[in-house]
């Protein structure tokens, strides 16, 4: 695999450690040998890198699962219109709901986008109507609901 390319620059990272976080981005139990390989540098020189890029809190590996397969066969996107002077402590509570996955404070037609995980339609209204409803400064929300993940990629 080429692991160029993939990542835009940064001051903080050089080509080496691009290469680095592509080949992890690829498959994150690439040994380090196999990418020093490939880099053609030593496995001494990407385990440094390595712990540095994680130190540092550019690099975190971590598992991603596949909703569908956990059982999770309701998925949403859900933009949130609510009072301007309580952005931030409406979507810290949000953020506290177990179903909420994803949320974000933007701007346009929603201030606040909150992805979230329901085993079933079920979960899914209950979700809606007795935790996001329910949040004080909520004034209106639109659903989208996921039909099929085409694409899912993380930088």
């Amino acid at each position: 695999m080429d692991y160029q390319n993939f990542l835009p620059i940064s001051k903080d990272l050089d080509e080496i450690d691009r290469r680095i976080i592509n080949a992890l981005r690829y498959d994150g139990r690439t040994a380090f040998t196999q990418i020093a390989e490939e880099l053609n540098v030593s496995p001494g020189m990407i385990r440094s890198r390595y712990n540095r890029m994680v130190e540092s809190g550019i690099l975190k590996v971590m598992a991603i699962t596949n909703p569908i397969n956990m059982g999770y066969q309701a998925m949403a996107l859900i933009g949130v219109r609510c009072d301007g002077s309580q952005i931030m402590t409406i979507a810290e509570k949000i953020s506290a709901i177990d179903e909420a996955v994803y949320v974000v404070i933007t701007n346009g037609r929603f201030d606040i986008l909150v992805e979230v995980m329901c085993r079933d339609q079920a979960e899914l209204l209950h979700f809606l109507t007795e935790k996001l409803y329910r949040i004080e400064g909520v004034h209106e929300t639109e659903t989208f609901i996921n039909l099929k993940i085409v694409k899912e990629s993380y930088i």
